[in-house]
């Protein structure tokens, strides 16, 4: 067994619709766009994560770039078992003389169906995993924050990703009830880019639209300390010439404001079904934010004034997910009901 162990890597996974975090000995060793680069004619991969991000919407008829996950889950299989694959070969310094049995543990959306479980157990076997484990991302975001999720008090966990946004209430090291929407980052950028259309005539693709939102991303019209202008480029819909315009964060505020209505919605949802003496302590407790959509300014605000409660962000909200399935893979045997 020795022996075995020897040649067993273990690998925590954040597989993410916008990023890709990977966790091996306790540390972040790989925090790459999940994007891939792929050659039309042959199917070769030309290039994963941040290279293949820098040719997205630039590339020509022969070269495709797939985001493999949409929605929190696999939409395209064999390119997201590309993607894994490459990605491992990423973390190791020098090419190992036998290909190490990994045993894996990924996080998964708390709304995802059996077949789409199935889609990432499977595309994790083919890229050379042993042993698969899978975790909820909401109980992975709450173990990352620091909360002891064993203890029989409520917490509740909002955790803003780039596919969906996962609303959970946790307690005795299990999910007493959550909400999962297919609302995210990924469509602050649509409205973004809708946005920048009609109001300006003027059209940018999916990065611009992502930079804008980190530049000038607002979730409310007031805020303290705001950002300054942000200077766009793009096609001018009218006579097709690029130009540039100036946007400020109220306005990308008041363009994410239906979007940003639907997560209130869905917490104010998950906290009607919220047994009462949970709410209780989430009364005292609050509400925690987690994954890069909770860096939008002013959310926090937002959503305390919405729901009354006091709004806690999570330190490094954008890895809090990561940290998470990374100390339950450490701590294996202690959290073995949580892991599927």
């Amino acid at each position: 067994m020795g022996l075995f162990s020897f040649f067993t890597k273990e690998i925590a996974i954040d597989l993410g619709t916008a990023n890709t975090i990977i966790i091996y000995n306790d540390k972040v060793v790989l925090d790459e766009p999940s994007i891939v680069a792929i050659e039309r004619n042959t199917g070769r991969i030309i290039a994963v994560g941040k290279k293949a991000m820098m040719m997205h919407g630039k590339t020509h008829e022969n070269i495709k770039t797939i985001r493999p996950l949409r929605d929190g889950v696999i939409a395209d299989f064999q390119s997201a078992e590309f993607m894994i694959r490459e990605m491992i070969k990423m973390i190791w310094s020098k090419k190992p003389l036998f290909p190490p049995a990994l045993k894996m543990v990924i996080c998964i959306p708390s709304g995802i169906t059996e077949v789409e479980e199935r889609a990432v157990r499977d595309s994790a076997e083919q890229a050379g995993a042993k042993d698969v484990k899978l975790i909820h991302e909401p109980m992975a975001a709450a173990i990352g924050i620091g909360i002891d999720v064993m203890e029989p008090t409520g917490n509740m966990i909002i955790d803003i990703g780039g596919g969906t946004s996962e609303i959970a209430v946790i307690a005795l090291g299990g999910i007493v009830n959550n909400k999962s929407i297919r609302i995210a980052g990924d469509d602050f950028n649509s409205d973004i880019e809708e946005y920048m259309r009609k109001q300006h005539n003027i059209n940018i693709g999916e990065r611009t639209s992502e930079r804008i939102k980190i530049e000038v991303g607002a979730a409310m019209t007031e805020i303290d300390n705001p950002p300054e202008e942000y200077a766009v480029h793009g096609r001018d819909m009218l006579t097709g010439i690029p130009k540039e315009i100036k946007v400020n964060y109220s306005e990308i505020a008041h363009c994410l404001d239906k979007s940003i209505s639907k997560i209130e919605a869905a917490v104010l949802h998950a906290l009607e079904m919220t047994p009462p003496e949970l709410s209780a302590d989430i009364f005292r407790t609050g509400i925690y934010l987690a994954g890069g959509g909770s860096m939008l300014r002013g959310l926090d605000k937002r959503i305390h004034l919405k729901t009354k409660l006091p709004v806690h962000v999570a330190e490094d909200p954008l890895r809090a997910v990561a940290r998470g399935t990374g100390i339950a893979l450490k701590n294996f045997d202690r959290f073995t009901f949580l892991i599927k």
